[in-house]
C-alpha cells in the first residue's frame, strides 16, 4: 500500500509539472503571436 501511495504522489507530481510547462509554451505562442500582429500593423 505504501508503494501505491508512493507512485500516486509522484503522478501527481509530474502531471503539475507537465501542466505547468504547457501553461508557459502557450504563453510563449501567445507573445509571439502578439508581436507578429504588431509588426504587421
Amino acid at each position: 500500500m505504501k508503494k501505491v501511495t508512493t507512485m500516486l504522489v509522484l503522478a501527481l507530481g509530474l502531471a503539475a509539472a507537465a501542466c505547468n510547462t504547457v501553461e508557459g509554451v502557450g504563453e510563449d505562442v501567445q507573445s509571439a503571436g502578439e508581436t507578429v500582429e504588431d509588426a504587421a500593423n
